[in-house]
């Protein structure tokens, strides 16, 4: 697949070839190159061979051959490349395993496709946030041990260098940039994600896990990020606090 002719290329891994055909027929016109893929082998082979290539790739769960959990284990040991997936309506079991395998998103199957749209618009824009930003827009964090730039894109942790998601960049920037104050669920979720907060979706506190474990962090000791119950989350310098 390639872009040349400027459309943004995505693939489908489901294997509901009537659902592809839909998705197609929707994208496209709206600038879209749908690639679509019936197996758990054959999307894996597709998203591996085409890393670098795809805007993002929207992901079922139940596939033949493996299943969509699977495949994203095995995608996320070689790329970062947005991923939504695709769960049944009412499974959190489901969201929440994606999200901690490394979905960046999920889509109920009853999906409209306006949110539909919506949501790749998210992920993808996300994404291209990890461009270098102009020199007049970059902001520099650093908080303790922590230092985050905008302008390079780089987050790091004692001076070692952090591994991060579109995602897990944008929440920990969000959390610093406000200095110390307390980031409701709700704000960054509107934020990060660009839709409404559900009082039932739990994907922030999934992210902010997977977050923590990449900083070394503790929820019960934190150096970096604190939960304020029922509240949000704070970023703040526990060495600090401590008086190290």
């Amino acid at each position: 697949m390639n872009a040349a002719d400027g459309k943004k290329p995505l693939l489908v891994i489901d294997d509901d070839r009537k659902l592809c055909g839909l998705i197609r027929e929707y994208l496209e016109p709206l600038g879209y190159a749908v690639t679509a893929a019936h197996t758990g082998p054959d999307g894996l082979r597709e998203a591996v061979d085409g890393e670098g290539t795809f805007e993002a790739v929207i992901l079922d769960v139940m596939l033949p051959g493996m299943d969509g959990f699977e495949v994203l284990r095995e995608l996320r040991k070689k790329s970062n490349v947005p991923v939504l997936m695709l769960t049944s309506m009412g499974e959190e079991a489901d969201r929440i395993a994606g999200l901690e395998t490394g979905a960046d998103d999920y889509l109920p199957k009853t999906f409209s496709t306006r949110e539909l749209l919506a949501r790749l618009r998210a992920v993808t824009r996300r994404t291209h946030l990890l461009e270098p930003a102009a020199a007049d827009e970059a902001r520099e964090f650093v908080i303790g041990g922590l230092r985050l730039d905008e302008g390079t894109h780089v987050a790091t942790v004692d001076d070692q260098p952090l591994d991060l998601t579109a995602l897990e960049f944008a929440i920990l920037a969000s959390l610093m940039s406000a200095r110390g104050r307390v980031k409701t669920r709700e704000a960054l979720i509107e934020e990060v994600s660009e839709r409404k907060f559900d009082v039932f979706d739990r994907s922030i506190d999934v992210h902010i896990s997977a977050l923590r474990k990449k900083l070394g962090d503790d929820a019960r000791a934190p150096r970096f990020i604190r939960t304020v119950r029922a509240v949000g989350y704070q970023l703040i310098d526990g060495e600090r606090e401590m008086g190290r």
